[in-house]
């Protein structure tokens, strides 16, 4: 039986429609029966041979980070901890790991028929991430119940995500942040959310993220909260990618 952290840091990496190999499961599962440790995992990963061309490598090393990071629960709000999550899950793995972007992107979205968010410009990251990072410190829970708790933390999510601060890895970083920072506030939940539902969460924080007046569609963070109602709160929710879907695109 896998672990939570090994099975959400396997099941993060549908964001990309990536897919970790037969090999590093069965690590997986002598590391979570405690017969291997994170370290043995590390070093029989980096004896194996990825074949060329393979993005089960990326998968692999990206799965067993988030696997490590989520076994410790150490966590500080701050732009550092996001800039050092994104570098422990990539280190090895892109050399870039940890690094802001330096120019602007745009990403075509299944979710929007091809559209693409509008990320942060590459000269604000910095600027933008410090100032959601400073307003979410002084943003107090108290008296909130547990619903407008999610409420406010799919707004941050969906605000932090929104920056896309990376060239690649954003998804990823933003759902270990947001797990840590949870745990932090209090929440236990260790369910499969993350771990199932990682295309659904990558979708919901696109839609949470576009408008386009001309095609009647707004910005809405009704999936994410949803989404998180299930990670958090262990409310039983319908989670399909296709509910997040703008209804102007055609299935």
């Amino acid at each position: 039986m896998l672990t939570y952290a090994w099975k959400t840091g396997i099941g993060l990496q549908d964001v990309d429609g990536l897919q970790v190999s037969v090999y590093l499961r069965e690590l997986a599962e002598k590391q979570s029966s405690g017969e291997l440790s994170f370290g043995d995992v590390r070093i029989r990963l980096d004896e194996y041979s990825h074949t060329s061309g393979d993005n089960t490598y990326e998968a692999d090393w990206v799965a067993l980070h988030i696997a490590e990071r989520l076994s410790d629960d150490d966590f500080s709000l701050s732009t550092e901890m996001f800039l050092n999550i994104h570098r422990e899950l990539f280190t090895g793995v892109r050399v870039d790991a940890g690094a802001l972007r330096e120019y602007n992107i745009s990403k075509k979205e299944w979710v929007l028929g091809g559209q693409s968010v509008r990320y942060a410009a590459a000269t604000e990251l910095a600027d933008i991430l410090e100032y959601d990072m400073r307003e979410e410190k002084s943003f107090s829970y108290a008296g909130l119940t547990p619903e407008k708790v999610v409420s406010h933390l799919a707004r941050f999510t969906a605000n932090i995500w929104q920056i896309h601060p990376f060239a690649e890895g954003n998804t990823r970083t933003t759902a270990v942040f947001l797990i840590l920072y949870a745990r932090s506030l209090g929440f236990r939940a260790t369910n499969d959310a993350f771990a199932q539902h990682a295309w659904y969460f990558r979708n919901a924080l696109v839609r949470a993220n576009f408008s386009d007046v001309f095609a009647d569609v707004t910005e809405t963070r009704e999936y994410l909260e949803s989404f998180l109602q299930v990670a958090l709160l262990g409310e039983e929710r319908e989670l399909t990618p296709l509910l997040a879907r703008m209804d102007s695109v055609s299935a």
